[in-house]
């Protein structure tokens, strides 16, 4: 393991750049990061129309939510893969497709979690709102989102976890993330497949651990706080 960390840790790291495209874990880190940012305005959205009081887009969020939340991440991909370049007329970038792909996955999940931050926020927060003149989006916008987005802070931070490793499927399409690295280097390297993807193992492992102790830290603070209010 050691052999393979000295000889390609470069590889594993940035990928070909900057003699090529950017890769390695530097561009899975940025494909997740990227994923939940574009999609957490759309969560918003979703969570807002779930717990909202017009049926339609009620309804639409609903199925919206079921149905990307009810089938793999492959299959949104390949479905990207081969319908992006028909709708646009020209040929997607793998990094732009597989971007599109975990968007609209990534949406369906942190629609749940702003759905469930806003349902258990105390009902008396949006009566009293409502008996001060603020009307429903008032209310929404200034009193029950900026609470709410404070108790989905660890939730949004685990799911960042999941987004990490659900990237790892994006090799399939040519994106050169650090499983796409990892597979060269075991092409590379014949009959070091296991060292090579028990480095690749110790990488998700490192971050995605950091990050859920910053998840549980965040969590603690703001019981913290909230208990101190109270």
């Amino acid at each position: 393991m050691l052999e393979i960390i000295q000889n390609y840790w470069i590889l594993l790291l940035v990928g070909s750049w900057p003699n090529g495209p950017l890769g390695g874990f530097t561009a899975t880190l940025i494909l997740a990061f990227l994923g939940m940012a574009l999609s957490f305005p759309i969560a918003i959205m979703i969570g807002i129309a779930r717990t909202g009081v017009w049926k339609a887009p009620r309804l639409l969020a609903t199925v919206w939510v079921y149905a990307f939340r009810g089938v793999p991440l492959v299959m949104i991909i390949f479905w990207s893969y081969f319908v992006l370049p028909r709708l646009t007329g020209i040929a997607v970038p793998a990094f732009v497709t597989a971007l599109c792909a975990i968007v609209v996955y990534e949406s369906a999940f942190l629609g749940e979690i702003v759905r469930a931050g806003l349902q258990g926020l105390p009902a008396g927060q949006a009566e009293a709102a409502r008996s001060i003149g603020l009307s429903y989006g008032q209310t929404l916008w200034h009193v029950m989102l900026p609470q709410a987005l404070v108790n989905m802070v660890p939730s949004i931070v685990n799911q960042f976890v999941s987004t990490i490793k659900a990237t790892s499927i994006v090799y399939i399409i040519g994106v050169q993330e650090v499983t796409f690295a990892a597979q060269q280097v075991s092409s590379t390297e014949v009959g070091k497949a296991f060292q090579t993807f028990m480095v690749l193992a110790c990488f998700y492992f490192a971050v995605c651990y950091l990050i859920s102790l910053i998840a549980q830290y965040l969590e603690r603070r703001i019981h913290r706080k909230q208990k101190g209010a109270a």
